[in-house]
């Protein structure tokens, strides 16, 4: 069996922004690690909006996007309960919702569990491993600033989708990969997506 770096779980949701969790799979594939996707419903939408893919074949655009490898990736449905990361008990060294939406927000802050997805950040929370949130929404009302706050009193992390620019960005890519590398610092996964502060020539 195939040694991995580590296990993560990533949610995509209907938020906009899907490119950001496109972008963080591959990267931590890349990097060997091993990933498990949940993509919401919604979440199909936006990348046949945004990304402008085909999605009458969800399994050709996973395979199309992340290269599938039935060792190192497992997609999964929301209602697939019997999905390892459901349970406390798998070793899942930490799980990130980008981008999160408003409703699954609400879903994890208030446990409901309806689907794999809240399933897996309530089992990432009781469990106390890292459990980091990427809402893409604006203004934000007093509700979703207080399901924030629920998630981080309870060990979450709220990342929003900010890129910086003090890194002088050049094109769309350098946005979406200082987000992604954002992310990634707070899941203590090492890269190069972008220059840090006090790095630049």
């Amino acid at each position: 069996m195939k040694k991995f770096d580590g296990i993560y779980t990533v949610g995509i949701t209907g938020a906009s922004g899907a490119i950001y969790g496109v972008r963080l799979v591959q990267e931590l594939l890349r990097q060997n690690y091993k990933v498990h996707l949940i993509v919401t419903e919604a979440g199909w939408q936006v990348f046949r909006e945004e990304l402008e893919l085909d999605t009458s074949n969800r399994n050709k655009v996973i395979n199309h996007l992340f290269k599938e490898n039935d060792e190192q990736f497992s997609y999964h449905t929301l209602q697939d309960f019997t999905a390892p990361i459901a349970s406390g008990s798998y070793q899942n060294n930490g799980m990130i919702v980008i981008p999160c939406s408003m409703g699954t927000m609400s879903g994890i802050a208030h446990g409901s569990s309806k689907n794999l997805l809240e399933r897996t950040a309530d089992v990432m929370l009781k469990e106390g491993r890292p459990l980091i949130i990427v809402p893409r929404e604006t203004p934000l009302n007093q509700i979703h600033l207080e399901n924030m706050l629920k998630i981080s009193k309870v060990g979450g992390k709220i990342l929003p989708a900010m890129p910086a620019y003090y890194q002088m960005p050049k094109s769309m890519d350098d946005l979406i990969n200082f987000v992604v590398g954002k992310a990634l610092d707070s899941l203590g996964v090492g890269h190069e997506l972008f220059t840090r502060w006090g790095d630049q020539k």
